[in-house]
């Protein structure tokens, strides 16, 4: 499998001097099944999916014949970069938008047509050219022909949010953006991301920080590595770094979380990993 983080901050994008480094796009993932074909996904249109768009339309990163646009929730950090897909002006792409039922949502088209209205921006969903398409899958899935297992659960966050896991043959990817713990480690979070090749898991506050955030659906640096710990992954990828934080406060925060796991790194932007 193959994974390309193109977005890695939360909330908002930052663009300041210091904050090169991890990049200030905010969430967008990509992820293949590299070594049995083309079976793709795109998880989530924060930012990143500007610079995704542009790889696909100049053919570093292949597809298939169609785009799986899947989300976690809809959060502005996770939706704000779609009217910048350039695929999606592109008469010949075929795009499906997706999400959990679990995310409760009365009409998925109206989240993204709603964002795009002429008051907003001057060109409408209806106009982008692509075929798009909408889903809301009742229960797990499998994604493509060659059989990705699609697994997702309820975490705890504002208005919902979903952790995923994408399971290929023994291969396993669980990703778990925008992830309150309440009340101790979640249970459901650490059974998701049992025994799996790679863990990423957003952690946007220290501890000290976490004390005056409680309720806004984050978690700290610390719970996200016990939940590695509890759930035994084997690497471990901390995101959706805080707007706040510079670059010179990341590397510390992660030379510190290493010497407690230490197959563990921060996600940046344009970050590349193959499993």
């Amino acid at each position: 499998m193959f994974i390309k983080f193109y977005g890695t901050r939360g909330s908002i994008p930052v663009s300041d001097p210091g904050f090169m480094e991890f990049g200030g796009n905010t969430t967008c993932l990509f992820i293949s099944g590299i070594d049995e074909g083309a079976d793709t996904i795109i998880i989530d249109a924060g930012t990143g999916i500007r610079s995704l768009g542009r790889d696909i339309i100049e053919g570093k990163i292949d597809t298939g014949d169609n785009i799986n646009l899947g989300f976690t929730h809809f959060h502005w950090d996770h939706i704000q970069g779609f009217p910048f897909f350039a695929p999606a002006y592109n008469p010949d792409s075929k795009i499906q938008i997706s999400t959990a039922s679990k995310i409760k949502v009365h009409n998925l088209k109206d989240i993204f047509s709603t964002q795009m209205q002429s008051i907003y921006f001057p060109v409408q969903l209806e106009n982008m050219g692509a075929n798009i398409s909408f889903l809301k899958y009742d229960t797990d899935k499998i994604l493509g022909e060659k059989g990705v297992v699609v697994k997702t659960i309820d975490v705890s966050h504002p208005g919902g949010c979903i952790g995923v896991r994408f399971q290929l043959k023994k291969k396993s990817v669980v990703f778990c953006t925008d992830t309150e713990h309440l009340n101790g480690i979640d249970e459901n979070v650490v059974r998701l991301s049992m025994d799996a090749d790679v863990l990423i898991h957003e952690a946007q506050y220290t501890d000290q920080e976490l004390k005056t955030h409680r309720g806004w659906g984050h978690s700290s640096y610390s719970q996200t590595i016990e939940v590695a710990e509890l759930a035994n992954v084997k690497n471990l990828i901390l995101t959706h770094h805080d707007p706040d934080h510079d670059d010179l406060f990341l590397k510390k925060m992660e030379k510190s979380c290493r010497e407690r796991f230490k197959d563990l790194i921060f996600a940046r932007d344009g970050f590349e990993l193959k499993i």
